[in-house]
């Protein structure tokens, strides 16, 4: 890992204070155990270990340059905080092979991490030409330039249509296999150079920047991220102890869409139609903390612009679900 200088002065967490008020009914009490499953730079863990005192965070990373920093960052709370290096869909082997009594608490920030997004050779910014990696996992997978370079027009045109919503992602898929044959991708820049002359001029005056949906599906094709969202928020779900609340920050559409489904179907009876009275195992399991989607106020979009598309979701277990078989169980994610 190179020397970038600590966590602390570089990353500012999304609505901290709004979700920490909303986490605290769960985690405001001696023994209460919070799993962050997307620790990144330890900003909303730092939050949860001040200000609940007698709590103990799990913080699950799959980066590990993320885990060493919060590990640094968060040093001074001693075996309060416990790093894991795992993908958050792995939350429910992590809680059981912790032995912790209970989860009170769970925090998901989705989308690519302040981490990711300022340092140039991970490839996830758009803005600087850096080598096409966006692997949130350095040590496996496949790159976004492996994937520009191998998919077929149709591949290329499925994830820039459904991952990145891109109006143009025949036409760009079409000319980035037109392109590979003379060159192969290995730079972001030459990908962006591709887009600002393919994408038309009206688009990207309307839209912004022309790269932002194609860098997005990339970054969600190559580390899997919604059909491992799809896995997580059940799983994580499933380890929730009633009374437990479970906080989700989406940052685009998908995943606020799949974050909906899954606090919708937990909060919704089960109870087939016509059957006069409601069974035990036929009622809500999960009861809504948010009215919709929360967005960060005005104020901290001024001061921190990458909370702008945030969107804040927050549930509470009501009640006990082990042996359940819900129906997001039969949900099957994305394929490849």
């Amino acid at each position: 890992m190179t020397d970038r200088g600590p966590a602390q002065g570089r990353h500012v967490p999304v609505m901290r204070d709004r979700i920490l008020d909303l986490l605290a009914p769960a985690l405001d009490r001696p023994g209460a155990v919070h799993v962050d499953g997307t620790l990144g730079m330890g900003g909303h863990a730092e939050g949860v270990l001040e200000r609940f005192p007698d709590c103990v965070v799990v913080g699950i990373d799959r980066d590990r340059e993320a885990l060493a920093l919060s590990e640094e960052r968060l040093a001074r709370f001693g075996d309060r905080f416990r790093p894991v290096h795992a993908v958050y869909d792995e939350i429910a082997e992590v809680v059981a092979g912790l032995d912790v009594p209970a989860v009170n608490g769970i925090l998901f920030d989705l989308g690519v991490s302040s981490l990711q997004l300022d340092e140039a050779d991970r490839g996830f910014a758009y803005r600087v030409d850096a080598p096409l990696d966006m692997r949130m996992d350095q040590s496996t997978g496949q790159t976004a330039a492996d994937v520009l370079n191998t998919y077929s027009v149709e591949d290329l045109t499925r994830i820039l249509r459904d991952y990145g919503e891109e109006r143009f992602a025949r036409k760009i898929a079409s000319a980035v296999v037109r392109d590979r044959a003379t060159e192969r991708f290995t730079t972001s820049g030459r990908l962006v150079e591709l887009l600002r002359r393919v994408i038309p001029m009206a688009s990207q005056r309307q839209s912004g920047h022309p790269a932002k949906r194609t860098f997005q599906a990339l970054r969600i094709e190559v580390n899997d991220e919604l059909a491992v969202w799809s896995r997580a928020i059940d799983e994580a779900i499933d380890v929730l102890a009633v009374g437990g609340r479970i906080a989700v920050l989406s940052y685009h559409s998908l995943e606020d869409r799949a974050t909906k489904r899954a606090f919708a179907a937990g909060a919704t009876s089960s109870t087939p139609p016509g059957l006069p009275v409601e069974l035990p195992e036929h009622a809500a399991y999960l009861s809504l903390v948010t009215r919709g989607a929360e967005a960060p106020s005005d104020d901290e979009v001024t001061t921190n612009p990458r909370a702008a598309s945030a969107r804040l979701r927050v549930a509470e277990r009501v009640r006990d679900t082990s042996t359940r078989t819900s129906a997001s169980r039969t949900r099957k994610g994305p394929t490849r």
